[in-house]
């Protein structure tokens, strides 16, 4: 079931598997095992249902008896605007495990379906090409890959390998709340669409993610501290990596900052990030107000054709002016 260039991946990485014990990570952690690729497992409590203490001595079960690692998180609580929060506490303990322990990728079980899901929320809200294309099967994060290896399978395909194989797995009855929005597009659209027309919506990613190769360019990375740069490609690539990287640190863009960022070449993201234009670069830093700078300093910035708005940042940056100063000397 799983691809042979994912298991030729997989089987030279240190992999770091998000595991929930329900069906589709179930599934991913015995496809793992049957292909003899080597992993760990992380796993998150949120408290908030009882069987999630079940679900985590479930984890720590198949870990002990399978010989892997199991990381557990135990949240904190969760007052509001619980998906966003939960998703960020999730990741963000993915991730400090993936530098402590040299992790090379971190294993999702996002399949079919979810992207289906994805799709249809995008298509609601007003997207592109790029953002309908969604999940991508590999990315390649700032420490690590991430690999979903079920894109390709829905639900039923998992649950048949399951049921088969008499795999124990766990139903999270929070899956089945319409009061999240997801779970209302997966029980009113997604679902019924892949149990009539599951080939054609695999074809139909298959076609999109040859689009969003054609459209987005690939750009290398330059960093100093909290200054970064990429090389312009074409507006619809640039948009692409400022949102990427954003989102790595957590900010999502509004849609009116998508649309100012195709219009201006100076713009400040949720006060909180410049993004500017600079010769072949696109800019990205931390967004500072600064009064009081020194002729000194404003006449460098000057010389090198600064952006005013990004001088805030750079004052307090002296390793990122001589940075600049080398690059475009």
């Amino acid at each position: 079931m799983l691809k042979q260039t994912t298991k030729e991946l997989l089987l030279g990485s240190k992999n770091l598997l998000a595991f929930s014990a329900g069906v589709d990570s179930t599934a991913l952690f015995f496809l793992l095992l049957e292909h003899t690729i080597p992993f760990d497992i992380a796993i998150v409590d949120y408290g908030v249902r009882e069987q999630s203490k079940e679900e985590v001595a479930y984890a720590q079960q198949l870990a002990k008896e399978y010989n892997r690692n199991c990381y557990l998180k135990t949240a904190p609580e969760i007052e509001k605007n619980f998906e966003a929060q939960a998703r960020a506490i999730r990741y963000d303990f993915f991730e400090e495990l993936i530098k402590e322990h040299h992790y090379n990728t971190l294993l999702t079980a996002h399949h079919l379906g979810d992207r289906l899901e994805w799709f249809l929320m995008q298509l609601c809200k007003g997207a592109g090409a790029v953002e309908l294309a969604g999940m991508r099967e590999c990315e390649l994060r700032e420490h690590y890959t991430l690999v979903r290896p079920l894109l390709h399978l829905d639900k039923e395909e998992l649950l048949e390998y399951l049921h088969k194989r008499d795999i124990h797995y766990f139903i999270d009855a929070s899956n089945s709340d319409t009061k999240y929005r997801r779970n209302r597009f997966r029980t009113a659209y997604s679902q019924p669409l892949l149990s009539e027309y599951k080939e054609g919506i695999k074809k139909s990613f298959e076609y999109l993610d040859d689009d969003r190769e054609a459209l987005i360019l690939e750009s290398t990375i330059l960093r100093c501290n909290e200054l970064v740069l990429f090389e312009k490609k074409n507006r619809r690539s640039d948009i692409y990596h400022i949102d990427k990287y954003l989102k790595s640190k957590k900010h999502l863009m509004t849609h009116n900052e998508r649309a100012m960022l195709g219009k201006q070449k100076t713009v400040v993201i949720g006060r909180k990030y410049i993004v500017s234009e600079y010769k072949k670069y696109i800019c990205i830093a931390p967004y500072v107000e600064k009064r009081g700078l020194s002729k000194e300093f404003k006449e460098k910035m000057r010389l090198l054709q600064i952006e005013p708005k990004l001088r805030g940042y750079l004052a307090d940056d002296a390793e990122a002016v001589e940075f600049l100063s080398a690059l475009f000397s």
